[in-house]
């Protein structure tokens, strides 16, 4: 299976979501956080650096069950700025 190359929004979503996590696991470890989440300490630095664009929504779900995040919060903030570039356009 071919994977399509990401578009720029998708991109730019996955840089957000990583400043979300990043801001919301604070001054806790990564590794603690990873291994409570049940991902390997690589997985959630890419994702937190943006180098993952696109991560397993169980991945996801699992970091922000640790962080206290609600997926519908993350959800709303990382479209949010989709549709605001849209209104510029």
């Amino acid at each position: 299976m071919v994977r399509l190359p990401l578009t720029a929004e998708e991109v730019e979503r996955g840089e957000r979501l990583g400043v979300i996590l990043r801001q919301a696991r604070g001054n806790r470890s990564m590794l603690d956080v990873a291994l409570q989440a049940g991902v390997s300490p690589e997985t959630l630095r890419k994702i937190e650096s943006g180098r993952v664009a696109t991560p397993a929504f169980p991945t996801i779900a699992a970091i922000a069950a640790v962080l206290d995040l609600s997926l519908d919060e993350i959800w709303a903030q990382i479209s949010r700025a989709d549709s605001d570039t849209l209104m510029s356009a």
